[in-house]
């Protein structure tokens, strides 16, 4: 079994008795048919980057990759779930399906920015000012309103509060990072979630994680999932994502990113990423950004080797650099990423066939 993101002493690719791993899938061999098992490296931290157009495994791989980390002692797999996707991992721990965060784990800076403020406007101001004196989101209108400030900046400063209030993920007592890692794997349902929302909790969870190993207080290793990534880096989460990304390895804290655009994440993503795993791409945009990825170990560009049939990745792991095509294995858990199909709603539906009835004005009706 090769084990990708381990090397030995030499530098060459490493042993499966060499700490725990998690089961990917088996090599692919040039006649299609499978080879020898491939394994991923669960005993070290780890920066992972998942691509690949709609509906050929990205998410998916996600799903497996969790999985593994799910029965791997010592390692506590959380995941963020925009669409729903990765519901099924519950059933090997839990789903939260209204996860809330606390006020105060959006640092003050970047409060602005969350509820669709300039900062250096007046009410931006009045917003940075109330997130550093107060550590609820109560206690931020209270501070505003008592605020020596215009009453239109005022005004225009507690409506943007009260829009974060509308979103329902703010709670005195929202999740810590012990209550992230209590189970085998924690799934956080963003799917009903406003964009501010899921932004606040990707933030806070990447936070609570990163500070609480930083401070010794977790006895695990945390492996952060995070489906539809583009979208929380463009946001006020993308700053803690690439704390992460650039410093998490130190303190033992690892980052898996999925998207189906990484031509839009910034460039840390992709060059900070010590595995990279690509289904199959097509849009322009999208393989070119997989250049950063390129190495002088990559015999040709991704681009030529990338697969095309669902299912299948293009493995480039640089720390034993090396490049593999690899068939993921199927999941366990229940995987809820496929688009739903009218004639599933048929077979399903119990509903008889309307008898159309005329109303006169030409048209029938049921």
């Amino acid at each position: 079994m090769h084990v990708l993101g381990r090397a030995n002493e030499q530098g060459q690719r490493g042993e499966a008795s060499n700490g725990p791993v998690g089961e990917l899938g088996r090599y692919r061999a040039r006649d299609g048919s499978s080879g020898a098992a491939v394994a991923v490296d669960l005993d070290r931290p780890h920066a992972a980057l998942v691509v690949g157009k709609r509906g050929y495994g990205k998410s998916y791989t996600l799903g497996v990759l969790a999985e593994e980390c799910a029965r791997t002692p010592g390692v506590a797999p959380v995941v963020v779930d925009p669409l729903g996707a990765l519901r099924g991992l519950g059933a090997w721990g839990r789903v939260v399906s209204t996860p809330t965060v606390r006020a105060s784990s959006i640092p003050p800076r970047s409060w602005p920015e969350l509820v669709g403020l300039d900062p250096v406007s007046t009410p931006g101001a009045l917003v940075w000012q109330a997130a550093a004196a107060a550590e609820t989101l109560a206690g931020m209108r209270a501070h505003v309103d008592e605020a020596d400030a215009d009453t239109g900046a005022k005004r225009a400063a507690t409506n943007h509060l009260e829009l974060a209030r509308s979103w329902g993920v703010f709670a005195p007592t929202g999740l810590d990072a012990d209550a992230l890692v209590a189970e085998r794997v924690t799934v956080l349902d963003c799917a009903g979630q406003s964009p501010g929302a899921r932004d606040a909790v990707t933030y806070a969870v990447a936070r609570a994680l990163y500070e609480a190993r930083i401070a010794g207080e977790l006895d695990c290793l945390p492996w952060l999932f995070v489906d539809e990534a583009h979208v929380a880096f463009d946001g006020v989460a993308g700053a803690a994502l690439e704390t992460l990304l650039t410093r998490g390895r130190a303190p033992g804290v690892s980052l898996v990113c999925a998207t189906q655009r990484p031509g839009v994440l910034p460039p840390v993503a992709t060059s900070q990423a010590d595995l990279l795993v690509a289904h199959r791409l097509t849009a322009e945009a999208d393989v070119s950004a997989l250049r950063a990825c390129e190495a002088t170990y990559v015999d040709g560009g991704l681009r030529e080797r990338l697969p095309n049939d669902r299912g299948e990745a293009l493995v480039v792991d640089d720390r034993t650099e090396s490049v593999h095509v690899v068939r993921v294995r199927e999941r366990e858990t229940e995987h809820e990423g496929e688009s739903p199909r009218a004639s599933a709603m048929a077979a399903v539906s119990s509903r008889s066939e309307p008898k159309a009835t005329s109303d006169g004005d030409g048209f029938g009706r049921a």
